[in-house]
């Protein structure tokens, strides 16, 4: 824990996804008990770097390791491929990360991020945003024994994410939300990927079964004409519908008869509907606030290392039978 009684924040890496993360470290410091504040922010791009700082009213930093001397937490949301370098940065600097989604560019690479950690002790969370949406908290309470799960996590093509495929880009989260959910490990996988407007993955589908029977059927775009985030649920005792942008869930449990009645007899009344909705949820803040409680309080990391390395190692096994599918992976 930090000596000065605020944590001393900054962020790394000034683009659409680090603005975000700075505006609410500033949020977090206006509020009535301050526990944080925003010190620096940083990125290659100085002039927008400026911009951010100014707005938010904390300094510039002329370089990474400047940034890492003057902070005890970080945010890191650099493009993919420079997340290695910059947590093991941190890392050696001894301060806690908050490492934008994926945790890298392959397992490898984070590998390296959760040995440099260990060796620091020092905190890393990963920025898989979903855990934090109030709609995944119900839906949680629910899933037991999940038999088939659906995925569709769709976006018009925005510019950003190029470093990498549409698996580590945008499937990742549900990959993330899966390995949560089914707890178990995947036994096979089917997959096809095909790039559409950049040199890499623009959509993909993959299959996976994992032991214990459970089927996903995962679909990810970064090129469709609307935006979609849905996954549904089906077990032997229920089925759940989300969709993650509009925070809506519909649940349909499975409760037991009325006395003297059988299920048969009126067959809708054997089944409970519950509709759930979440008009003022901030995902975002929220990952941050329980980020800055696990470096000041030593609340348990909602998305940690090992986490962040089992979608990693999930994305890769996708992308490797993407490469069979492709004919790239050999015979």
């Amino acid at each position: 824990m930090p000596d000065s009684k605020l944590l001393r924040c900054g962020v790394i890496g000034t683009g659409y996804l680090g603005t975000l993360h700075a505006s609410k470290y500033a949020n977090l410091a206006l509020a009535d008990n301050p526990e944080c504040e925003l010190v620096a922010v940083y990125d290659v791009d100085t002039a927008r770097a400026r911009e951010v700082a100014t707005k938010y009213h904390c300094e510039l930093a002329g370089s990474v390791q400047e940034l890492l001397a003057r902070v005890d937490a970080v945010s890191i949301a650099v493009p993919t491929v420079a997340h290695a370098d910059v947590a093991v940065a941190a890392a050696s600097a001894g301060v806690h990360m908050l490492v934008e989604k994926p945790l890298a560019h392959e397992r490898a690479a984070g590998e390296r991020i959760a040995a440099a950690a260990r060796a620091a002790d020092v905190i890393v969370q990963v920025g898989h945003l979903e855990r934090f949406n109030p709609v995944f908290e119900d839906l949680r309470r629910v899933v037991g024994k999940a038999r088939f799960i659906e995925c569709h996590r769709l976006s018009p093509y925005a510019g950003r994410g190029g470093d990498t495929d549409v698996v580590f880009d945008v499937m990742v989260h549900d990959l993330d939300l899966l390995s949560y959910l089914v707890g178990r490990a995947v036994v096979d996988v089917e997959a096809v990927g095909v790039p559409v407007l950049s040199e890499r993955v623009d959509i993909a589908n993959a299959r996976l079964r994992f032991e214990g029977g459970c089927i996903a059927n995962v679909t990810a775009s970064r090129v469709s004409l609307k935006r979609e985030r849905k996954l549904r649920i089906f077990q032997e005792d229920a089925y759940v519908s989300v969709d993650f942008d509009a925070r809506t869930a519909t649940i349909a449990e499975k409760k037991a008869p009325a006395d003297g009645a059988t299920a048969s007899d009126n067959p809708m009344e054997a089944i409970a509907v519950r509709n759930s909705a979440f008009d003022d949820a901030d995902p975002l803040g929220a990952q941050i606030a329980a980020f800055v409680a696990s470096v000041l309080h030593g609340a348990p990391v909602r998305v940690g290392l090992e986490e962040g390395l089992q979608a990693l190692a999930l994305a890769e096994l996708i992308v490797g039978a993407m490469e069979v599918h492709s004919g790239k992976g050999g015979s």
